[in-house]
């Protein structure tokens, strides 16, 4: 069978501006340059392996296209370029990538893949294809599926990297799908794939996976920062080869080996900046970095660094906070560098990273190219770590899907501080972990007896917050034992996990005398202590398990007085008929309501308006892009998209989102707020109250102006009709000479 035959010619389904003979073309053009690129790791008989996996997927998606309209095997095509070229893996991994979508969405099963390639690609295609059903499930499914992908990357990694993979090119191929769907999709990106990324050592999947997610989420801000970027060019350019230069000609002196570019930040990062810093664009001082790349032999490695960090700070002064050694203490996801910030020509802050190739291949290539230097290491590895106490904390029962995500999240996907104990080990943990966290990181009792730590050797209480470079002793005593609200204080999944284990012993103890107790009860009405009969008291009393029903008895939460009530059949109990029946009426899609509730626009099964309410987290205003998140006892609540919590809703929640946009109506006011900082001077407040609510006509809810020392900031709470005027009035206080104003978000409607 020629590689001709084998591509389908049904071109039916959507129209696409290729032929089909032109798609065939398209088609073997990608396999062959796939085929290209794996060639230096091909074995014996690996090229009819990948041959016959790309001949069954073909076949497989022969009458599927993508939303864009080309044939769907061009998707499993692009992300198995993608782990070649992008992250480095190899032929099994290919294989893979090319059969990713088979088992779900096409007749292909498990068994078969497993006979022709063998139960290794089976098991990796089997992980694959329960990562692919999160997406769109709910969330406690989502949540199950997302534990199964975790199982399966401790087993093997290659699955987690092929899924960002496909996570990747979906996100460079999301223009033609809905614009919800884009939007639950690059929250899903932004909130778990893209730290998954940054976790698995991959840059610059990282960086595009925010990039990506940054071009849907807050579209404006993008396009934004992309144009000023493009505009500074020139000028970007020019100033870097004037910071290089005298770098240059000291490292050729010394005989370096070496590489010297500059490189833009990505948009995200720098829009991370600005909010933060709440700064300008042209504030943001690092809009760049240097990077330098030596060829040194690995024993030489880390003292070549030093020489260029040494001759770096001889031509330019270095800011000492900003000196950050990933040389010495690499991350746990194997990156290693040096990097300083620097003051460069002109007054301008300059960040320099110095690494070398097989530094820069791994924070590149991430896990893919860390075990390829691994081999023939004796050193501890740093991800089969991380691997370890994900397996321990995957071990525990969590029922709560959403809180299983979240703390993976904080637990496994955040940044990490080193600290030290008492003997001078390293640990890794978490940013904001506690002493506490750290207690259980030693050992699982030394975290349930803890009482106190020393940090430094001075005192501190369990729930003290820990930063880099700390040296922790901890404090224990065996009457100590854990209550609920170390829950509110520490971040570790282990932690947590351990926490919530003894909780639940101790309740399960207390639960033993409250078991005791309803057996006398039953039997003393003539009835028995049977599972039916349980189970019908925890109907009655509305209790979702027998342990806190016996809880409940125990601690007298429940009395048992209402068993007088019960009928006794035989030796079964029967629930008493409820005296008054009250028959709660939901409706499914609320009626039509007062003008007042009828400015937005859900779109639905039903195009009706619907009742709602605005977030407080965001207090979203007409002209904002919106979303609506139906939630549980208040009904619809309407979110800002680039709300504080519109990410991790649309991430977690994707199923309960509804498409949303304002309607005009100019007979309603909105609360909002403007943040305001300036040059103190004589007669302000009445130059912006003048604007405001004699120019303007706007209707001012609260201000509050506090000065000192020549400056003074302050809050203005306006009512605005939308966005449009809101912006009009931010316009026409930033033209008052040195006057600085941002909206932000207000929290505390006034009644």
């Amino acid at each position: 069978m020629t590689e001709e035959n084998i591509l389908p010619d049904n071109t039916s389904l959507l129209k696409y501006t290729l032929s089909p003979e032109q798609e065939k073309k398209e088609i073997l053009r990608q396999y062959r340059a796939l085929l290209r690129g794996l060639r230096p790791k091909l074995k014996k008989g690996d090229r009819e392996l990948v041959r016959r996996s790309f001949e069954i997927a073909v076949e497989a998606h022969k009458n599927m296209r993508r939303k864009s309209g080309e044939p769907y095997i061009l998707h499993p095509l692009s992300v198995a370029m993608i782990c070649v070229e992008e992250i480095g893996l190899g032929v099994r991994s290919t294989i893979c990538a090319l059969l990713h979508d088979t088992v779900e969405d096409t007749d292909v099963t498990l068994d078969e893949i497993q006979s022709e390639f063998g139960i290794e690609i089976s098991k990796i295609v089997d992980g694959l294809t329960k990562i692919s059903s999160v997406v769109g499930s709910g969330t406690s499914q989502q949540a199950e599926n997302f534990k199964k992908i975790l199982l399966t990357l401790t087993d093997d990694p290659r699955v987690i990297l092929i899924k960002l993979a496909d996570r990747l090119h979906n996100m460079r191929t999301m223009d033609s799908m809905k614009k919800e769907k884009q939007l639950k999709i690059a929250s899903e990106t932004v909130w778990v794939y893209a730290p998954l990324a940054h976790r698995m050592g991959l840059y610059t999947i990282k960086t595009e996976l925010e990039d990506l997610s940054m071009k849907y989420l807050e579209t404006e801000a993008y396009k934004e920062i992309a144009k000023k970027l493009a505009e500074t060019k020139r000028e970007r350019t020019r100033y870097i080869n004037e910071f290089i230069r005298p770098l240059k000609e000291k490292l050729e002196a010394t005989g370096f080996n070496f590489e010297i570019y500059g490189r833009p930040k990505s948009i995200h990062s720098i829009w991370n900046k600005i909010k933060k810093k709440s700064v300008t664009f042209d504030e943001v001082y690092d809009l760049f970095a240097i990077r330098i790349i030596l060829d040194a032999p690995p024993e030489m490695e880390k003292e070549q660094c030093w020489k260029v960090y040494s001759m770096i700070t001889d031509e330019y002064n270095p800011s000492p906070e900003r000196l950050r050694d990933w040389l010495s203490n690499p991350k746990s996801n194997g990156y290693e560098a040096l990097h300083t910030t620097v003051m460069g020509p002109q007054g301008k802050w300059v960040e320099v990273q110095i690494r070398t190739k097989r530094m820069n291949e791994i924070a590149e290539r991430g896990l893919a190219a860390h075990y390829k230097y691994k081999e023939g290491s004796s050193d501890e590895d740093r991800f089969d770590k991380w691997f370890g106490q994900i397996r321990e904390v995957l071990a525990q029962e969590d029922t709560d899907s959403v809180n299983f995500l979240n703390d993976f999240k904080t637990s496994f996907l955040a940044e990490e501080i080193y600290v030290y104990t008492p003997k001078g080990e390293v640990k890794m943990l978490p940013k904001g972990s506690t002493a506490l966290d750290f207690a259980f990181a030693v050992h699982s009792q030394v975290g349930s007896h803890c009482i106190g730590a020393k940090v430094h050797h001075k005192l501190v209480p369990i729930s003290h917050k820990l930063r880099s470079g700390d040296q922790i002793e901890i404090i224990t005593s065996n009457k100590q034992k854990p209550t609920e609200d170390w829950l509110t204080f520490v971040v570790t999944a282990k932690a947590k996990a351990k926490i919530k284990d003894s909780l639940k012993e101790e309740k399960r103890k207390i639960a033993e005398d409250g078991k005791y107790i309803l057996q006398r009860k039953l039997e003393g009405i003539g009835a028995s202590y049977s599972q039916n009969n349980i189970d019908e008291l925890m109907g009655f009393y509305k209790l979702s398990s027998q342990l806190d029903l016996f809880y409940l008895i125990a601690t007298k939460g429940i009395d048992l007085k209402e068993l007088k009530d019960f009928n006794v059949l035989g030796d079964k109990l029967e629930p008493p008929k409820p005296k008054h029946l009250i028959t709660e009426i939901v409706p499914d899609q609320p009626k039509q309501y007062t003008k007042k509730d009828s400015e937005l626009i859900i779109f639905g099964e039903s195009s009706e308006k619907i009742m709602y309410s605005l977030a407080k987290c965001c207090n979203p205003i007409p002209g904002d892009a919106v979303f609506g998140f139906v939630s549980t006892g208040k009904g619809l609540i309407i979110h800002r998209t680039n709300c504080p919590n519109a990410t991790q809703l649309m991430a977690n929640y994707g199923h309960r989102i509804v498409k949303t946009k304002w309607a005009k109506n100019k007979e309603i006011c909105f609360l909002t707020g403007l943040k305001i900082v300036g040059v103190d001077d004589v007669g302000v407040v009445n130059k912006i109250t003048n604007i405001i609510s004699g120019e303007l006509k706007i209707n001012i809810a609260a201000l509050t102006i506090e000065g000192g020392d020549g400056l003074f900031e302050g809050t203005i709470k306006v009512f605005v009709h939308d966005k449009e005027e809101l912006e009009e009035l931010v316009d026409r206080l930033r033209s008052l000479p040195g006057l600085k104003v941002d909206r932000f978000d207000t929290d505390d409607t006034p009644k």
